[in-house]
């Protein structure tokens, strides 16, 4: 298993309040998947860290979270050691 930081870049702050609860609902569902999550606190976007198989799952994860599928935040994804 390895760590990828999903950078979650706030593309649509009006959008993503009504998006927001399917986010975290969706964040929920993958249970043991999401290492950590959280918004930044200057209200720029936030990270979500995803514990995967490969980097393969964690994009597919990370591409999936609603609040990329609705497009109001932009996806940046990274291989992250937990030290």
């Amino acid at each position: 298993m390895a760590f990828y930081a999903a950078l979650l870049h706030m593309i649509d702050p009006e959008k993503n309040k009504e998006v927001r609860p399917l986010h975290l609902d969706y964040l929920a569902e993958l249970g043991d998947k999401v290492f950590a999550k959280g918004p930044f606190t200057d209200g720029s976007g936030g990270l979500v860290i995803y514990e995967a198989d490969s980097y393969e799952e964690a994009i597919e994860l990370a591409e999936n979270d609603p609040a990329v599928t609705h497009k109001v935040r932009r996806l940046e994804l990274k291989e992250w050691n937990k030290n």
